[in-house]
């Protein structure tokens, strides 16, 4: 994944653009970066944070780094920003994007034109961001170049591009991932979370629509280039990687998640002691499903969270798995004997679960039963970097799927029906698998209806493999 944030201020705005941007780390842990605008250049500075936190790369930078407008990202692919001199003028550009057609767009666009290359940089990848600074500079203005590179990009890509003049806000044209413009005295922010608000002291002031286009100067916000009709958001903003205090559409993450542990209990009928969530994103699912049940909610296991990172973050799964069983520390005293049930955002792969699972054992515990928060995920994501697998056979749901047909079969539609028989198969050998006393996805429907928007505004591919 990852996250966006961006200042243009009357004042220097430095340690909001610092701060800001650190309050999006749990979107990425490859790259972060910073560009300010001093008056007459860009300073910028990218920091590789795989080992590290956010804070610590740049605080020794922030003395010599001053300017009143400036734009920050965390990123889980390549190093950003970038900056850029072009008859344009000056910028530095950042992107949240997963561009599905990279190699199309260049050999389409550009293999045709003299004087353009591209700079292999990521991994001997043509760089993404690079590819949308390309697209921009060969249209007449910024406004032409955002909009040519939605018209262009499939996928998603969601664009700050900071200019002496102020920076363009550009939303993703399906509304996947969210921009936010906060406002307070002085100075107006955009950013991929509002978490960042309340503790820079701004206030909501506005969410920028499908494929929508601003221009915020420390005067004022400007809209370039109207909303589409169309939006998918992301349902998983809301289930999983949201951060708990953000609100999207109007929808704060904690408060559906309490709705969604709710209708999870409505559901259930399991006998047990105690209900816990899996720390961190089951937690606000887990407090719903004790309140509604009227099942104590307890803490069996702790994170420790000093020094382990995100354990979905790492590419490599045995380092993933080594993460998720380290960070986790058991209370005996909660666990040996009882009936738990832990509440978790999704079951991936299950190998984390398994992890889990195993360990609750060894503390003697008398039965786990796990209510994941969503439906099985059968389906990669196809528009955002979001917990990329190295292929869809490595999803908990397709393996069950191919045993229990002994091959892929033609249609997977029965397999995210709740209704049918080969559901009910799939989530038995997903539960046998993990060793559970009761496995129980929540279904798509009190999910959707949890959110509370429409479904006609989600994207719920991973589910259902619909394009909406």
């Amino acid at each position: 994944m990852g996250g966006l944030f961006g200042v243009v201020s009357k004042e220097d705005c430095v340690m909001d653009v610092y701060f800001g941007t650190d309050y999006h780390s749990h979107l990425g842990t490859s790259r972060g970066g910073m560009a300010v605008w001093s008056g007459k250049s860009f300073n910028k500075s990218i920091h590789n944070i795989e080992n590290t936190l956010f804070r610590a790369k740049f605080e020794a930078e922030l003395a010599n780094t001053k300017g009143n407008m400036g734009i920050g990202c965390i990123s889980d692919t390549e190093p950003q920003p970038l900056t850029v001199r072009s008859h344009l003028g000056q910028y530095a550009l950042s992107t949240v994007a997963k561009i599905n057609n990279l190699n199309d767009i260049v050999d389409k666009e550009f293999s045709n034109r003299k004087n353009i290359h591209f700079m292999e940089t990521s991994k001997g990848a043509i760089n993404p961001t690079e590819l949308v600074s390309v697209i921009i500079d060969h249209e007449d203005s910024f406004k032409d170049g955002l909009l040519k590179a939605q018209e262009l990009i499939e996928g998603s890509c969601s664009i700050l591009l900071l200019t002496p003049q102020g920076i363009y806000a550009s939303r993703d044209k399906m509304g996947r991932t969210p921009l936010i413009v906060g406002r307070k005295a002085g100075a107006y922010c955009v950013s991929s979370e509002s978490c960042t608000f309340p503790n820079l002291g701004y206030v909501f002031n506005y969410e920028l629509g499908p494929g929508e286009i601003i221009l915020l100067t420390p005067d004022g916000m400007e809209k370039i280039a109207p909303p589409r009709d169309k939006m998918q958001i992301c349902a998983f903003l809301w289930v999983y990687y949201g951060y708990p205090s953000s609100t999207y559409e109007g929808v704060s993450v904690e408060v559906m998640r309490n709705r969604n542990g709710a209708l999870l209990a409505k559901n259930d009928n399991v006998e047990i002691d105690l209900v816990a969530g899996v720390p961190d994103s089951g937690v606000g699912h887990a407090i719903g499903y004790s309140n509604q049940s009227k099942v104590p909610y307890g803490r069996p296991f702790i994170k420790y969270t000093p020094t382990w990172s995100r354990s979905f973050m790492p590419q490599n799964q045995e380092i993933r798995n080594l993460v998720a069983r380290m960070k986790l520390m058991p209370i005996p005293e909660l666990v040996s004997g009882k009936r738990l049930l832990f509440c978790d955002d999704s079951i991936v792969r299950g190998t984390q679960m398994r992890e889990t699972v195993d360990l609750l054992y060894k503390c003697n515990a008398s039965e786990v039963h796990i209510r994941p928060a969503c439906p099985p995920i059968v389906f990669g994501c196809k528009y955002l970097n979001f917990s990329v697998s190295r292929s869809e056979m490595d999803l908990a749901a397709r393996q069950a799927i191919i045993k229990l047909e002994g091959k892929e079969p033609e249609s997977l539609d029965a397999y995210c029906d709740p209704s049918t028989e080969q559901y009910g198969c799939m989530v038995d050998y997903i539960g046998k698998r993990l060793n559970l006393s009761t496995l129980k996805y929540q279904n798509i429907y009190d999910m959707i209806d949890a959110i509370g928007i429409g479904k006609d505004k989600l994207c719920t591919y991973c589910w259902t493999g619909k394009e909406a």
